[in-house]
C-alpha cells in the first residue's frame, strides 16, 4: 500500500498462517497434497456464521487472526490498541473476548506495539515493534491457555510478520526495516530465525542481506527494485511476508517494494537467492484493467505500454505433485516517506522520498514545474523538467513526438498512479537519456522519455514455482468478475457488485473510486485443504470480501466462490453506521480445517481492519473427495 493509504495504526498485517504445513500446525490444513482421486467437482460456498466487533472504525482494531486448536482460542492483532485480543471460539457463531496480550506491559516496553501473531500447539508467538520503529524489535512467546509470558528476545527493526515452521521448533520474523518518515534513519531489513524449542530462552539468528551490498547494479539489472535514496541493498530490501515449505527447510519472503522474493535456507539462516518477479503487460489480452476513477463507468481494457508491478504482500506455500508452489496476493505498494513534511515538498530532497505520481502530471508537455511545492517529488524535479511518452508505444491514445495528447485524458491514462522511477529511457551507463521539448534525443534537453509506465500491483493473485518463475496469474479476472452480473455483495448476496465496482473500504457510494490506484487490491492469503482439494482464500482490501479458488492444479486454478459480508454500501461514512455496516477491509485470514475446528466444520476467520471486526465463515463444501 502507499504510505498515504496505510492504516493509521502501526500494526501491519503480517501473520496469517501461510505455508500449508504451517497452517496445519496452527489450525490450517494438511500438507498441501491432494489426498486421493477426486470423484466429482468440488463446490464451495462461504457462509458467515458469526463474528466479534471491537466497535472501532478505521483504526486497524482487527488485523491478523491466529487459532489454537487445544484451547479453541482466537488471537487477533488489535493494532489500534497495540495488543492481541484473545477470543473464545468454542462457539464459532459467538466469539467472546476473554483476555488480551499486552507486550508493552509484559515486556516493560512503553510504546511498543504488536504487529503480528502466530500459534503452534499452545505456543503463541508475537512480533513486537519498538516505540521507535527503526529500533530493534522483539519476539515474545506466551502460553495460549493462560497467556503467561514464557520468554522473549531481540530481533531486527520493525518485525512485521511472524510464522512457525511446521515442526513448531522455529519461528521466522520478517523485519521490514522501513526508514523513518524523513528518511534520516534507514535500518537494514532482515529475517530473524528463532529457535523456540526452549521458549524460556529463545535463540535468534539473522538472515540478513549484507552479502548483496556492492551488487546493487547487478541486482537492478536483474529486475530487483533498489531505489531508496542513499540506501545500499541491505537497507533497501524490506521483508514483508513469509511462507515455509512443508518440510520446514526453506522459507520464501516477499520483498514487496522491491518486487522480488528472498529464498532462505532455514537451517543456516542464510538468504540463498533474490528472485525478481518482473511485471504484467496490461496491453496483453487477458491482462486488461480499469485505469480511471473519474470517467463514471466501468472501462476495463487493454493499455499497451502500461506494466503492472506485482509487488506482492501476503504469500502462502503448498505442495502439488511433490513440488512447492508459492501463492501471492499482488497488492502493490509505493514508497511514500515525508508526504506530510512541508520541507520535503518545498524542495528539500533529504527530508523524504515519494515515488508515486499521476500519469497526467508526469507527461504534461509543458513540464511539471507547476506541481512544484504541491506534489512534485524534489528527486524527480532534480532529474528533469518534464516527461514525454514514446509515440511508438503510446500512439494508440494519440501521443506524438513532444506531446502526449489524448493519453493524458482522465478516461485514458491520465488518472492512473504510477512510479516515476521506472520506464524512462536511459543511457548505457544507466543515467536518464535527455530529450528536448520536441521529443528529439538531445543531451542538452530537459525531458525524460517514458517508453513504458509502471503501475502498482497486478490486481490479481499469482502462483510461482520454488524459484520464483510464474506458473499462473489470474489476469484481469477479478475486475471482470466484479463488473459482471454474476457477482453479488452482502451476506445475502443480493447487491450487484457492478453497482459498487472498485469501491473503497472506508467510504460508501464510491463507485469506481479505486480504479486509478490498485483496483480491488488483493492483500491477504490463506491456504487449506477441503475434501481433498487445495483451496486459496484471497482477501481483497479495498473492494472487500474473500475469493475462493481451487489451486490443486497450479497451472489451472478455478474460482469457486466470493463472499463479501459488507452490508452497507451507500452511507458516505460507514463509521456512522458501524454496528450494521458489516465487514470492511479484510487484512489477515486463517483457515481452520474440520479436524481442528470447534464445531467439526472447516472455518475461515478474517480480521477486518476498517470495521474493526473479526468475521467467522463456514466453508460449506460438496463434491471433491469425501
Amino acid at each position: 500500500m502507499t504510505r498515504a493509504n496505510r492504516r493509521p495504526a502501526p500494526g501491519r498485517f503480517a501473520a496469517a498462517l501461510v505455508a500449508t504445513a504451517a497452517l496445519a500446525a496452527c489450525g490450517g490444513g494438511g500438507d498441501g497434497q491432494p489426498s486421493g482421486p477426486v470423484s466429482q467437482p468440488l463446490s464451495v460456498q462461504l457462509e458467515k456464521i458469526g463474528g466479534y466487533a471491537t466497535g472501532q472504525f478505521g483504526v486497524s482494531a482487527a488485523e491478523i487472526p491466529a487459532y489454537d486448536a487445544a484451547s479453541r482460542r482466537l488471537f487477533v492483532v488489535n493494532a489500534q490498541a497495540g495488543k492481541v485480543d484473545v477470543l473464545d471460539l468454542r462457539v464459532p457463531a459467538q466469539p467472546v473476548k476473554i483476555g488480551e496480550i499486552d507486550a508493552a506491559t509484559s515486556l516493560a516496553l512503553p510504546g511498543a506495539n504488536i504487529n503480528s501473531v502466530a500459534v503452534h500447539d499452545g505456543l503463541v508467538a508475537v512480533a513486537v515493534q519498538a516505540a521507535t520503529k527503526t529500533d530493534p524489535g522483539r519476539v515474545a512467546l506466551y502460553r495460549a491457555s493462560d497467556l503467561v509470558l514464557l520468554g522473549s528476545a531481540s530481533v531486527g527493526a520493525q518485525p512485521d510478520m511472524i510464522s512457525f515452521t511446521p515442526d513448531g521448533k522455529t519461528v521466522l520474523l520478517a523485519n521490514e526495516g522501513e526508514p523513518s518518515d524523513d528518511y534520516q534513519i534507514d535500518p537494514e531489513g532482515s529475517v530473524s530465525v528463532v529457535d523456540v524449542s526452549q521458549p524460556a530462552a529463545p535463540v535468534v539468528r539473522t538472515a540478513g542481506f549484507g552479502a548483496f551490498v556492492g551488487q546493487e547494479a547487478t541486482l537492478r539489472a536483474q529486475g530487483v527494485r533498489l531505489y531508496g535514496p542513499n540506501a545500499n541493498a541491505a537497507q533497501d530490501l524490506e521483508p514483508e511476508y513469509i511462507a515455509v515449505s512443508a518440510d520446514g527447510a526453506t522459507a520464501w519472503v516477499t520483498l514487496q517494494e522491491n518486487n522480488a522474493l528472498a529464498k532462505i535456507d532455514v537451517a543456516s539462516a542464510t538468504v540463498t537467492a533474490l528472485l525478481p518477479l518482473g511485471f504484467k503487460d496490461h496491453g496483453a489480452p487477458g491482462n486488461e484493467l480499469d485505469a480511471s476513477d473519474n470517467d463514471g463507468r466501468i472501462n476495463i481494457r487493454g493499455l499497451p505500454g502500461v506494466r503492472g508491478l506485482y509487488l506482492p504482500d501476503a504469500m502462502g506455500a503448498y505442495t502439488a505433485d511433490g513440488q512447492t508452489y508459492l501463492v501471492t496476493a499482488n497488492e502493490g505498494d509505493a514508497r511514500a516517506w515525508g508526504e506530510d513534511n512541508s520541507a520535503y515538498w518545498a524542495g528539500d530532497a533529504s527530508q523524504g522520498f515519494v515515488e508515486e505520481f499521476r500519469v497526467k502530471h508526469l507527461i504534461n508537455k509543458s513540464g511539471w514545474a507547476g506541481r512544484a511545492g504541491d506534489d512534485l517529488p524534489p528527486q524527480l524535479g532534480a532529474m528533469a523538467a518534464g516527461g514525454l511518452l514514446n509515440p511508438a508505444t503510446f500512439g494508440y491514445c494519440g501521443a506524438v513526438a513532444g506531446d502526449p495528447m489524448g493519453c493524458r485524458a482522465d478516461d485514458v491514462l491520465g488518472r492512473l498512479n504510477i512510479t516515476w522511477t521506472m520506464g524512462y529511457r536511459t543511457n548505457p551507463d544507466g543515467s536518464p537519456m535527455m530529450f528536448d521539448a520536441t521529443g528529439t534525443a538531445n543531451p542538452a534537453g530537459n525531458r525524460l522519455m517514458y517508453d513504458q509506465l509502471y503501475s502498482y500491483g497486478a490486481r490479481s493473485f499469482s502462483i510461482w514455482n520454488a524459484n520464483g518463475q510464474l506458473v499462473w496469474d489470474s489476469g484481469a479476472e477479478f475486475e471482470k468478475f466484479f463488473a459482471s452480473d454474476a457477482c453479488r455483495l452482502g451476506s445475502a448476496r443480493n447487491i450487484p457488485c457492478k453497482d459498487h465496482f472498485n469501491s473503497g473500504h472506508d467510504e460508501g457510494g464510491a463507485f469506481d473510486s479505486r480504479s486509478d490506484a490498485k483496483g480491488p487490491e488483493p492483500e491477504g492469503i490463506a491456504i487449506g485443504q477441503v475434501r481433498g482439494r487445495t483451496l486459496a482464500f484471497i482477501g481483497l482490501e479495498r473492494m472487500g470480501g474473500v475469493l475462493v479458488y481451487d489451486i490443486t492444479n497450479p497451472a489451472a486454478p478455478q474460482r469457486l466462490d466470493y463472499l463479501n459480508s459488507r452490508e452497507d454500501w451507500t452511507t458516505a461514512d460507514p463509521g456512522t453506521v458501524l454496528a450494521t455496516a458489516g465487514d470492511l477491509g479484510p487484512e489477515g485470514l486463517v483457515f481452520i480445517p474440520a479436524d481442528r475446528s470447534p464445531d467439526g466444520t472447516p472455518l475461515l476467520v478474517v480480521g477486518n481492519e476498517v470495521s474493526g471486526t473479526t468475521a467467522v465463515y463456514r466453508v460449506n463444501a460438496s463434491g471433491g473427495q469425501p
